[in-house]
């Protein structure tokens, strides 16, 4: 007894300790983000396509944790034979399409690099480590939660050819397409540091605020992130100025980009700049080369694209910006902050097609911004759910199932044998035509399936209270699971898993349908792993038709009935159990057909056995 007996005051430290840490480690599981601010200066000589420049950056430390180090992207060094990114394209297991130039065949004067130099924290010099894409940062004084740092630098690069989205020279003609293209700090967030070198993939970056000055040659127009500051020294379609001010031929750009997590830039001498007023006091920028073949099909996107950002403002949330710049250049489409980069020799279909899902990327991306190297599907899949439905109403295409394109590549996918989960990590992919399946297609799929077990109507709801309460944050996929589990009020964790998590697939048959005692017997199984709700519509001889329900023992709940005709609710099917026996209380011979999944919207892989017809003729 005397072992237990402890002494009640010898211990209250000890007690008063251990909720201490129990508190901390509360703490430590709320959300918070890194903060940083941007101050920049930089010098293009166009003819060589170098380029000097200073940067200022004040970073917060909004983590729990004490950070002794800090990393900084250095993308364009990507862009040099021998470097990472040139080993993964020749080793890949399929060829990346996305790539038309071989990075080790680059001369001297077409590769890219970036150097860093001068690099202090609070005006002492720091200990650094470069790995080609990656700058590691030894702090002089490690910064503490809450606390902020100044860290500057000078630095210089070269431009490369476009090989892939960032570049000069591009195949039509656009001299610079300026993406990451600076010193960039790498996001530490609830994960810790992504810190991964660039292999052409995605992009994952802090949340701040840009103040960027841009020199070069008086002929060039910039399109740029954020809001130019100085349009009316500058003129060139941002005021009605029609001469620059100039010092020796070279004009300044400055731009303010507020709350965004990149800074992306174009110039050419050849840029048509246009402005169409977008919806909510939005100023729309079209930049597009001076090319008759392409100048109708530009100036038709710029209401379209006004149609557009209204349909996103209206089924997601409201843009947050004041400007949105659509511009000739890159190597096809990419989004990046308050523009995106898209390649104009298009026919009109593909020009609006292409708009429209990287203006989309400015909700699902540049405003929910998920990490793109771990959950790349939440802003391709999704951006591509949201802007196939804006194409089909716009353009007024009235097709009935517009996603069948991404359902027809999920299911090319998850035939093809090299299917990986969702989570595997965007440059770890085996097979660049499973990444692209995945990110695109299966997250598409996503959303669309979501909506069939918790209902279009609440689909829509979900996604406005997701835009709402993580817009400027980066979302995980169990922040959308756990809204969608709030409003649906389903357990949607089973959903998440199986199609997120592991490459299990859909299968549901109707095996055989039979007559006991005056009743009919729909005999069900569950072929694959991957459980779902399922709904039956039975069509009746006479006309008649009805919904059976039957929901599944994982989700605690059902959805509301959104057709307009009866709907019966079953008990619900446990997963460990693949047969499931439907009755329906009305004789077989009553019935002309059973539809399992009606809707299509379940990516049920093998949809001959979702049928059954009743071929036999009617005794009467």
């Amino acid at each position: 007894m005397a072992l237990y007996n402890f002494n009640l005051r010898l211990m209250k430290p000890f007690l008063v300790a251990l909720l201490l840490i129990f508190s901390l480690s509360i703490s430590k599981a709320q959300y918070w983000q890194q903060s940083v601010d941007y101050t920049m200066e930089v010098s293009l000589d166009a003819e060589t396509a170098r380029y000097k420049g200073s940067q200022k950056l004040i970073y917060t430390n909004n983590s729990p944790e004490t950070l002794k180090k800090v990393f900084y992207h250095q993308y364009f060094n990507a862009f040099r034979p021998g470097s990472e990114m040139a080993f993964r394209l020749k080793n890949g297991a399929d060829e990346n399409r996305r790539f038309k130039v071989i990075v080790d065949s680059l001369s001297t004067r077409q590769q890219g690099f970036l150097k860093v130099f001068n690099l202090t924290q609070d005006g002492a010099a720091v200990i650094t480590e470069d790995s080609e894409t990656i700058l590691e940062v030894t702090l002089n004084t490690p910064l503490d939660p809450g606390e902020s740092t100044t860290l500057e630098l000078d630095f210089e690069g070269q431009v490369p050819d476009v090989v892939r989205r960032a570049g000069k020279n591009s195949s039509e003609g656009v001299a610079f397409s300026m993406a990451q293209w600076y010193p960039k700090m790498a996001e530490y967030d609830l994960e810790g540091w992504n810190s991964d070198p660039y292999t052409g993939r995605e992009f994952h970056g802090v949340w701040g605020n840009f103040d960027v000055k841009i020199t070069l040659d008086k002929d060039f127009t910039v399109a740029a992130s954020g809001y130019l500051q100085n349009a009316e020294d500058i003129g060139k379609g941002y005021s009605e100025r029609k001469r620059p001010k100039s010092k020796r031929g070279m004009i300044t750009w400055h731009f303010i980009a507020p709350m965004v997590h990149d800074f992306t830039w174009a110039a050419d001498v050849d840029y048509i700049h246009d402005t169409y007023p977008g919806p909510n006091d939005v100023t729309l920028h079209f930049f597009y080369k001076d090319n008759p073949e392409i100048i109708e099909n530009w100036k038709k996107l710029q209401p379209d694209t006004a149609k557009l950002m209204e349909y996103f403002n209206s089924k997601i949330g409201l843009y947050p910006y004041k400007q949105y710049s659509v511009v000739q250049g890159g190597d096809g489409g990419m989004e990046y902050a308050m523009l995106t980069l898209i390649t104009g020799g298009r026919k009109y279909g593909s020009l609006f097609g292409v708009t429209a899902h990287e203006l989309a990327h400015s909700w699902f991306q540049h405003v929910l911004a998920t990490n793109e190297t771990k959950h790349e599907w939440m802003d391709e899949g999704f951006t591509s759910f949201i802007s196939t439905l804006a194409e089909n109403e716009i353009l007024k295409k009235n097709r009935e199932f517009p996603l069948e394109g991404s359902y027809r590549g999920y299911f090319n996918l998850a035939s093809s044998g090299v299917e990986m989960p969702q989570s595997t990590n965007a440059n770890r992919y085996e097979y660049n035509a499973a990444y692209e399946s995945t990110a695109y297609n299966k997250g598409a799929v996503f959303l669309a399936q979501l909506g069939y077990i918790v209902g279009k109507e609440k689909l829509f709801e979900i996604l406005q209270t997701y835009y709402k309460e993580w817009q400027f944050k980066h979302p995980q996929p169990n922040d959308l699971r756990r809204i969608a589990e709030r409003i649906s009020g389903l357990q949607l964790q089973w959903y998440l898993t199986d199609w997120t998590q592991t490459t299990n697939k859909i299968n549901y048959a109707i095996n055989e349908v039979e007559d006991i005692d005056g009743k009919t017997i729909v005999h069900l199984e569950r072929k694959e792993l991957m459980p779902m709700p399922q709904e039956l519509l039975v069509i009746y001889k006479n006309g008649e038709a009805e919904l059976h329900y039957i929901p599944i023992s994982l989700m605690r709940g059902e959805k509301e009935n959104e057709y307009m005709i009866v709907r019966k609710v079953h008990k619900d099917w446990v997963w460990a159990n693949p047969k499931y026996d439907l009755v329906i209380d009305k004789e077989i011979d009553t019935i002309e057909t059973i539809i399992l999944d009606p809707s299509g919207l379940m990516a049920d892989i093998d949809k001959s056995d979702n049928y059954y017809v009743n071929n036999e003729e009617d005794s009467n």
